[in-house]
């Protein structure tokens, strides 16, 4: 058996903080140069996927180690930052990372390639969930004991087939899947209030998934105390009883580090410029 990536304790936050920054300032370096657009929905949720990989996943050196914890990142086009942990924990080579969108492998939206860490296919919003439901239902059946999470952006929880998803998934009490939403208010070039969600509704989301069965909380998904302290008062991670999936709601703020960028709809795709990168020191 391959031997584990050493864990991260909650003492370490300052490290969890500064591995953020550093994979933020990657990503945000790496995606310019390159001329890689969704920069704006790879920045809302990078504390998030580092409290993941560096603090709570369990997983390998060996990407296909059997007995990992699962990560289906279903809003597959904001994937910069789960790119830039891959390669920082040698999933993938870093020389690929550096010539993203320019040559490499690695595509615009997440493509499954186990052996690089990358889990499921997910270009298509709405598929994401419903594919770790299916995982995490199989690894019930089979009597596994991995963890199943799967990040889900706010705008994509519009989709019935998530909502179809998470009524299987309580149906079939699987305490085995955390649900992550990275809730950061826009969808593709819009607010959410102003497309689909009833304006005035904060709580809309943590209603609709405690009213579907599940267990639910909530988080700053740019701190990273608060999204270690939400996930770790998962039942299923700390041996309480409950059997229903879990649901944290992380507040975030798409194009999070980019004073030009951050909740800004135009820039779900747009590229800054050098002159709106050297705000921010770039």
């Amino acid at each position: 058996m391959a031997s584990k990536i050493t864990i991260m304790s909650p003492l370490q936050e300052n490290t969890l903080t500064e591995k953020a920054n550093a994979i933020r300032k990657d990503v945000i370096r790496i995606s310019t140069r390159n001329g890689a657009g969704h920069i704006a929905p790879s920045l809302s949720c990078i504390e998030i996927l580092v409290v993941l990989y560096y603090a709570i996943m369990k997983i390998s050196s060996n990407p296909e180690w059997e007995e990992r914890d699962r990560l289906i990142f279903s809003k597959a086009h904001g994937a910069y930052g789960l790119y830039a942990i891959l390669a920082d924990i040698g999933y993938i080579q870093k020389n690929d990372w550096a010539h993203f969108y320019k040559g490499s492998f690695l595509p615009g939206c997440v493509e499954r390639n186990v052996r690089h860490g990358l889990e499921a296919s997910c270009g298509s919003l709405g598929h994401g969930l419903p594919m770790a439901v299916g995982i995490a239902f199989g690894a019930k059946l089979q009597n596994k004991k991995h963890h199943v999470y799967v990040i889900v952006g706010d705008g994509e929880m519009q989709e019935g087939s998530n909502w179809e998803a998470i009524q299987f998934a309580v149906k079939h009490q699987l305490s085995n899947l955390t649900i992550i939403i990275d809730a950061n208010k826009l969808q593709a070039m819009d607010f959410l209030d102003n497309v689909l969600t009833v304006k005035g509704k904060k709580h809309d989301l943590i209603d609709k998934c405690s009213a579907f069965g599940c267990r639910m909380s909530s988080c700053n998904g740019h701190s990273i105390a608060s999204i270690y302290k939400a996930l770790c008062n998962n039942p299923t991670t700390s041996h309480n009883n409950s059997e229903s999936p879990y649901v944290v709601v992380a507040d975030t703020i798409k194009g999070y580090g980019l004073s030009c960028m951050e909740n800004i709809p135009k820039f779900h795709f747009r590229i800054p410029t050098p002159e709106e990168l050297q705000q921010d020191g770039y």
